[in-house]
């Protein structure tokens, strides 16, 4: 008999520090919020959260989060602009399925969340790198590369973003929603990170811009609530959510987790989503300051641009290829995600991305100095 049954997909060695973990700390995730809110869901005594749900998902459901959003956005929107998800991945993996098929072009980030990489691969599609800098996708890049050949998606993270922590300016933002109509491209906008600033609020969000541009809006509840709830959205204009809401998959299934959506209206309508979010701000704004101090501490010689919000730092070390180092790194008990695994073109070599969540400070400490010692090749 197995003694041995994960229950989670992070599984690491006792006494390792994953420091590339992009995951919420299991302190913060919230089991009385979410016991309280399930005892009002079945208070309510609807059977019919048990029942296939409507394709688009549950209506009351997308009514709070519409509510919830037009606050949080400091915009209106729509019920009928939200199309309920069991998550951004697979948002993003039904999205390949209606609008690509294989052979078909992608544009992503340089770099990009290594993650989507694979679900693009899944799909047979061909992925084009543009290039990025501080302010996010550099327009002028794209221009560039629409010149020789247009892709049928691109895939951005446009807020504080995976790997490296960058927001789209707000500029680039309008400039891309433009190209997207006159390119007839579609931008897909994951900005699961969009509410997790830690200092002046980020430009407006993608979703902002269904109406203007080709742009669908894809977010969970993932790094804001929990992401074993398995349930997201989608924010698009009424002809995408048409194509969606008639697609093979919910005419056979139904709507997308309905019953979890059912217990999320609670929470959305109590006002204790905004309060978590609140919370983990306050947590994780800290973390990022500690890891900060113990970057400039013990790593001088690293290069990165400190996040404003999110979960990552994209950390440059200067000569030091990654990849053979985080083999190296197993051996002092630190871990991290080195950057090649972010490029689709083999690029970004000297790069680590570190999650700054997971941990508490004090383990974060002890993380990048056992990172420091593997690097002096000292145990």
């Amino acid at each position: 008999m197995e003694n041995h049954c994960p229950i989670t997909q992070i599984q690491t060695p006792p006494g390792f520090i994953d420091l590339g973990i992009g995951d919420p700390p299991f302190a913060l995730l919230p089991l009385d919020l979410l016991r309280q809110a399930a005892e009002a869901c079945f208070a309510r005594a609807d059977p019919a959260i048990l029942q296939y749900g409507a394709e688009q998902g549950n209506g009351y459901f997308r009514r709070a989060l519409a509510a919830y959003l037009s606050k949080g956005f400091d915009l209106p929107v729509e019920p009928p602009n939200l199309f309920t998800t069991t998550g951004a991945s697979s948002a993003l993996d039904l999205l390949c399925t209606l609008y690509t098929k294989p052979g078909d072009v992608i544009f992503v980030e340089e770099p990009s969340y290594f993650l989507a990489l694979r679900i693009f691969a899944d799909h047979g599609l061909e992925v084009v790198s543009i290039q990025t800098d501080r302010d996010g996708l550099v327009i002028d890049a794209l221009q560039e590369e629409l010149k020789s050949r247009l892709p049928k998606l691109l895939y951005i993270i446009p807020t504080f973003q995976n790997p490296t922590g960058h927001t789209l300016s707000h500029p680039r933002r309008r400039q891309l929603a433009d190209l997207s109509r006159e390119y007839k491209f579609m931008v897909i906008a994951d900005e699961v990170y969009h509410l997790l600033q830690y200092g002046s609020p980020p430009p407006e969000p993608m979703a902002s811009y269904i109406d203007r541009g080709n742009i669908i809006s894809i977010s969970s509840f993932s790094k804001i609530l929990a992401p074993g709830l398995r349930l997201g959205w989608i924010q698009a204009n009424n002809k995408i959510i048409q194509r969606l809401v008639t697609c093979g998959l919910l005419d056979s299934g139904g709507g997308m987790n309905p019953f979890t959506s059912a217990i999320l209206r609670e929470i959305l309508e109590n006002g204790k989503l905004a309060e978590n979010i609140t919370r983990l701000r306050s947590v994780y704004s800290k973390r990022l300051a500690a890891m900060d101090g113990s970057l400039r501490r013990h790593l001088p010689q690293v290069e990165y641009h400190l996040p404003q919000g999110g979960y990552f730092f994209w950390v440059r070390i200067p000569g030091v290829d990654t990849l053979p180092l985080q083999d190296k790194a197993r051996a002092f008990k630190v871990g991290f995600r080195p950057g090649v695994r972010f490029s689709s073109q083999g690029g970004m070599k000297e790069y680590i991305r570190l999650g700054f969540v997971f941990y508490d400070e004090d383990t974060f400490e002890q993380g990048i100095i056992r990172l420091r010692k593997c690097l002096q090749n000292k145990i």
